[in-house]
């Protein structure tokens, strides 16, 4: 039987990623085999820079941890997979498949977006989402667009009521 230390040592990890999946937006599962020390050092600080961040546990452990949410990902469980977490939505995804696109040894598994178990067709589509400062920007270049037809407008109706 299993000492009652290591029993409450496992039990501590299980409640942290836990509290990852249910304190962070974004949850991801990774494959991470063949990334140098050097590759993990720049993908850790890529996340970083996003409120993000990633950590390795054992598949037992996170296959715990997940059936106590609810949450059915055990077949993506296999081999070594690291667990990638984020503040939003989309910025871990994002830095993610930007690394895998430069590494290959990276492949996305399957993600938890809000609770919700997103496969790797789903978090593909989530990384062409542009990134926050982009979608405002859009949207201010929008908002200015229609402000400067209004302007033209209205000054093309003051030269019309000014040639009366």
């Amino acid at each position: 039987m299993a000492n009652e230390k290591i029993l409450a040592k496992k039990q501590e990890i299980v409640d942290e990623i836990k509290s990852h999946v249910q304190n962070n937006a974004s949850v991801i599962l990774f494959d991470y085999r063949g990334i140098t020390d050097n590759d993990a050092k720049s993908l850790r600080r890529a996340l970083r820079q996003n409120d993000a961040d990633y950590k390795v546990y054992k598949n037992t452990l996170m296959a715990r941890a997940l059936s106590d949410l609810n949450i059915n990902v055990d077949e993506n469980l296999v081999g070594p997979s690291a667990l990638a977490y984020g503040k939003d939505q989309v910025s871990a995804i994002k830095v993610l498949s930007d690394f895998a696109k430069k590494n290959p040894a990276v492949v996305l598994k399957v993600g938890i977006i809000d609770g919700e178990v997103s496969d790797k067709s789903k978090l593909d589509a989530l990384a062409t989402i542009p990134s926050r400062e982009g979608l405002l920007t859009m949207l201010a270049g929008g908002m200015i667009g229609i402000a400067r037809d209004l302007s033209i407008c209205l000054d093309l109706y003051a030269k019309q009521k000014e040639e009366k």
